[in-house]
């Protein structure tokens, strides 16, 4: 993932949290309202979900917004300079 903001960069955990709640995909589909292959897409990070989906997908994983991303352990961290 590009990273514009000298931050390290972020994956989406949803698969991760989905699993953890004990929902298959249709099921977490069918809870916020999106096709599965919508749902498919945001696990394999091919498309992200929109900024105004965070709210109502940590509601239903029963998280934070934060929580919905961890930093990528294989993003190189930067050298000051």
């Amino acid at each position: 993932m590009e990273n514009r903001g000298g931050n390290r960069c972020k994956i989406l955990r949803i698969r991760e949290l989905r699993i953890g709640r004990n929902l298959s995909q249709g099921e977490l589909a069918v809870e916020l309202g999106v096709a599965q292959n919508v749902l498919s897409m945001w696990e394999t990070e091919s498309v992200l979900p929109r900024t105004r989906d965070l709210p109502r997908l940590a509601r239903v994983l029963g998280c934070q917004i934060g929580d919905l991303f961890i930093e990528d352990p294989e993003e190189p961290e930067e050298v000051g300079a």
